[in-house]
């Protein structure tokens, strides 16, 4: 069985989630004693004996539907954001004397990748809705790299997953060089998935027990509030711009 949990897998809450993963287990009564770390994760989605993982909205209506069964969402307590749902923030440096997202139009992106609902395809769909074109786009690999290059200079403007900035802030460093300047509208949050023959339902029941059964501290730092159902329709629905040109 292959289990892994690899989109907030910061180095700060690093020993929460592999607590996380422990408590599911035990609900569960069954899988590997650790999470599979560093494997590509189209590899890890698609394994073929996949217990759990967690993907992204793109990815999930781009590629995955139909090859995954969805578990369900986790719920973050984002502000501005619905149980399940989570958004992005713009984030430029902190001296830029721009201060609204249309001030940017022509500026350098910093995108995480092109399969990515948080780092491209929400962020360019709402810049479009106020008019902003972006000029270069400078391809980053991860939210943290993309607010990196902001930081550094090496883009005007990036969009980042608003969890992810929060744990950013949290490790400090180069995050105090930052500003928040707009944020997209929600969208269906990271769901849990499992092999598309496998049954949701206890897997659903373990999360949820796990949730509870983590230390206050633990769900602190994972931002644990619950878990949720959002249905494929609702993923489906969520538009898709082309893929960035770097």
């Amino acid at each position: 069985m292959h289990v892994s949990l690899p989109m907030y897998d910061f180095p700060a809450v690093r020993g929460a989630t592999d607590r996380f993963w422990a408590a599911i287990r035990d609900a569960l009564g069954k899988g590997p004693p650790q999470l599979s770390r560093g494997m590509n994760v189209w590899k890890a989605w698609e394994h073929p004996d996949l217990l759990l993982s967690q993907t992204c909205g793109l990815p999930y209506r781009g590629r995955l539907q139909g090859r995954v069964t969805l578990i369900g969402t986790p719920d973050y307590g984002l502000p501005g954001c619905a149980p399940g749902e989570y958004n992005s923030v713009f984030l430029a440096r902190a001296h830029d004397p721009r201060t609204a997202l249309g001030a940017f139009n022509g500026a350098s992106f910093a995108v995480n990748s092109s399969t990515s609902q948080s780092g491209w395809a929400g962020p360019i769909l709402h810049a479009r809705s106020k008019g902003v074109s972006f000029g270069k786009n400078v391809k980053t690999g991860a939210h943290a790299a993309s607010a990196q290059a902001v930081a550094s200079g090496d883009a005007d403007i990036a969009g980042v997953d608003a969890l992810s900035w929060r744990f950013i802030q949290q490790e400090g460093g180069f995050s105090a060089d930052l500003k928040v300047i707009d944020v997209t509208p929600p969208t269906p949050g990271l769901p849990f998935i499992t092999a598309l023959d496998r049954n949701p339902g206890p897997l659903y029941e373990a999360i949820e027990a796990a949730i509870l059964a983590l230390s206050q501290t633990d769900r602190d730092a994972l931002s644990l509030e619950g878990l949720v159902w959002i249905d494929h329709a609702t993923y489906c629905a969520v538009p898709t711009p082309a893929p960035p040109v770097v």
